[in-house]
């Protein structure tokens, strides 16, 4: 680089340049230059005085000197396109399709004579029977969940042997209760009357069973409580229970018996359990001939307790329950044991019926125990002897009815 002292130096005459003409040495700076005489940061020019491209398919940033070698990314081919939009037409609603597959569920109790459950079955041990065709079992599992039961008891003032066999059933039933069960409490007379609504705590169950000490009315108005116990269960998921405490008799309900029968063969995933009260005194009547026993004004006989009795069977196996007539309060507990056994101990089987029709008729059903080859099933007890068993599922439903 050309330095300061090289300048001190051509004014004292001095240096490389001191022999030059002072004239010649400032031409020969103004035409060429001293070599090494540039601006710092000024890049040196491009051989042969022409500056380098950079190929187009290089791609990347151009500099002085040369560009990026950055390579460029393959030829990729374009996305395809989206899906065309079906065009609208002009006038017609957006709609949706919907396709209602129907499920039926079955609850089947398999017990021997004695009530005792038999575990142990498959799915392939059963067959269900619709209108008299098969149909092909697509769910199947054991129930042991807690159980949603709904207490509905007739306390009215009849008898008051009646009324005690009531609560002595109301308890027994209290104390058949786990933890995790959910419980509601109705009682009846000529109308329902909430006592308590659904609840784990057994000790609000035996608060709303202590409310039963003064009837208000003679009447016993059995169709049109449990329509209304129906109706309500209606709106709650899953398989419920009503556990039905009542002599059976109706004296004044507005519907009569093919009325809350259709309403019982249209509600799902309800079972019924009719507890017969007041059967000793019934009994003891039947000896003694002791007239009318319901209560004071209301002509109600032997004819209409077996009426009575005739019902609840009834209403128990459509519904795939049983009904209980115990003669003796000691029955209560071991009746409610079994109760609770068969509720938490039970087969569930779920189908797709074959006939997928939503018309609102009544579909009988029938369910069989069967063997692997077909056959009836034969089940042994431990010393090796057949046991006779019995298949407890409900005869039938209601189909969905939609309007077209």
């Amino acid at each position: 680089m050309f330095s300061i002292q090289c300048i001190k130096n051509l004014r004292s005459g001095q240096g490389l340049f001191s022999t030059i003409p002072l004239t010649t040495l400032i031409l020969v700076l103004l035409v060429g230059g001293v070599p090494g005489l540039r601006a710092q940061g000024q890049s040196e020019p491009a051989t042969n005085g022409q500056k380098q491209e950079a190929p187009p398919e290089a791609g990347g940033p151009q500099t002085d000197v040369g560009p990026y070698a950055i390579p460029k990314k393959k030829d990729e081919p374009p996305p395809p396109p989206p899906p065309a939009k079906p065009k609208k037409v002009e006038g017609m609603p957006d709609y949706s399709i919907k396709v209602d597959v129907p499920l039926v569920n079955v609850d089947v109790l398999v017990t021997t004579k004695d009530g005792q459950f038999i575990p142990g079955l498959k799915k392939d041990n059963f067959r269900v029977m619709e209108d008299g065709v098969q149909q092909p079992v697509t769910n199947f599992e054991i129930s042991q969940a807690p159980i949603t039961a709904v207490l509905l008891v007739e306390f009215a003032s009849t008898n008051y042997y009646f009324m005690v066999d009531a609560l002595n059933a109301g308890y027994a039933f209290a104390n058949s209760l786990k933890k995790n069960d959910w419980v509601a409490v109705i009682s009846y007379d000529m109308k329902p009357h909430i006592l308590a609504d659904f609840t784990q705590d057994k000790q609000e169950v035996y608060g709303a069973l202590n409310q039963l000490r003064m009837p208000g009315f003679a009447e016993t108005n059995l169709f049109d409580a449990l329509y209304d116990t129906l109706d309500r269960v209606d709106q709650i998921e899953g398989r419920k229970y009503v556990i039905l405490v009542t002599t059976g008799v109706d004296t004044f309900s507005r519907l009569n018996l093919d009325q809350i029968t259709k309403k019982i063969k249209a509600a799902h995933d309800v079972t019924i359990f009719p507890i017969s009260v007041g059967f000793a005194v019934r009994e003891y009547c039947e000896t003694h001939r002791c007239g009318y026993i319901h209560g004071i004004g209301i002509p109600v006989g032997e004819m209409d307790y077996l009426q009575g009795d005739n019902e609840m069977n009834t209403f128990a196996r459509l519904t795939g329950g049983r009904a209980y007539f115990p003669r003796f309060q000691q029955q209560l507990p071991e009746i409610f044991h079994d109760i609770t056994g068969d509720i938490r101990n039970q087969y569930n089987l779920s189908y797709h019926p074959t006939n997928p029709k939503l018309d609102g008729t009544y579909r009988k059903l029938k369910v069989e125990v069967i063997a692997p080859d077909g056959g009836p099933l034969k089940v042994k007890d431990q010393k090796g002897k057949d046991v006779k068993y019995q298949v407890v599922a409900r005869e039938g439903y209601t189909a969905k009815h939609t309007v077209e």
